[in-house]
């Protein structure tokens, strides 16, 4: 597929997302994540008829429907029933998606990158989350038809913090843990996102009121990749959701979320897409 067909075909989503400056927790800094890269409003907040309802910012959405599951996003402000979580518990059913109950959140919580978490990224958005104004009610509860494991891994111990800066190793915890680029930008197979063999190659296909958008390729390569776009190009069709010829983009990317992104984690994030193996879109 040529970059045309790539950024113009079917509304192709763009690409990604980002950290901050300041390492230890802090309710700052979780609310940098929470409003910016982590941008976790896009599924936890209720859509209107002009976009998302701020008046009930985080209260919980119907996130997806289709033959495999009906998944709701919880109200996961301190009106909801996490209001009687933990705050070690919160950030477990985060991290881990186990509940204090023992069972498991489903998909598409994208646990497989979650999982990366730093401890205090994770503590600062939990402390965040905590100082959000409180939105009433609550979700129906999610319904698969597929079987869900009894846990998504072992229990994670501790995920020390990466060092901060401008390079490909911070660029990919942003991209991954942080953000979930990953989870929407690599074909998934029957168990979800090949992240081991495909990361980054595009091609996962979302439906919603506007149609259908396509996941674009966010690696190097020529053809179907990011290849012939320039560092700020990207950084406008990751901000603004617009192309290089000025057309907009597709929902479901959380652009006016990534639009807070500080342009240090920005530069980080290219630098990890531009280093990453070099794939055509899945056929």
């Amino acid at each position: 597929m040529s970059r045309v067909l790539l950024l113009a075909g079917v509304g192709i989503l763009p690409l990604l997302c980002a950290g901050t400056a300041d390492a230890a927790p802090s309710v700052s800094r979780g609310e940098y994540l929470v409003t910016g890269p982590a941008g976790c409003g896009n599924c936890h907040t209720p859509l209107g008829a002009a976009g998302p309802d701020i008046s009930r910012a985080l209260g919980g959405r119907l996130v997806d429907e289709n033959p495999a599951f009906i998944a709701y996003a919880p109200n996961i402000t301190p009106g909801g029933h996490v209001a009687d979580w933990t705050d070690e518990e919160l950030a477990r059913a985060i991290r881990e998606g186990l509940r204090p109950d023992g069972t498991l959140i489903g998909p598409p919580m994208p646990f497989a990158l979650y999982r990366g978490l730093s401890d205090d990224d994770l503590q600062s958005i939990v402390a965040y989350l905590r100082t959000v104004p409180a939105v009433e009610g609550e979700q129906p509860e999610s319904v698969y038809n597929i079987p869900l494991p009894p846990a998504y891994g072992p229990p994670v111990e501790s995920v020390p913090h990466p060092e901060e800066g401008v390079t490909v190793e911070y660029g990919a915890y942003l991209a991954g843990p942080v953000a979930h680029c990953m989870e929407c930008h690599t074909p998934h197979g029957p168990q979800g996102p090949l992240l081991d063999t495909h990361a980054g190659a595009g091609g996962f296909e979302f439906r919603g009121p506007w149609g259908v958008s396509v996941a674009a390729n966010l690696t190097p390569h020529p053809e179907d990749g990011i290849a012939d776009d320039t560092d700020e190009e990207l950084k406008v069709m990751i901000t603004q959701g617009l192309r290089p010829d000025g057309t907009p983009m597709m929902p479901p990317m959380p652009y006016a979320y990534l639009a807070n992104m500080t342009r240090e984690d920005l530069d980080a994030i290219i630098l990890y897409l531009r280093s990453l193996k070099p794939l055509p879109l899945p056929q």
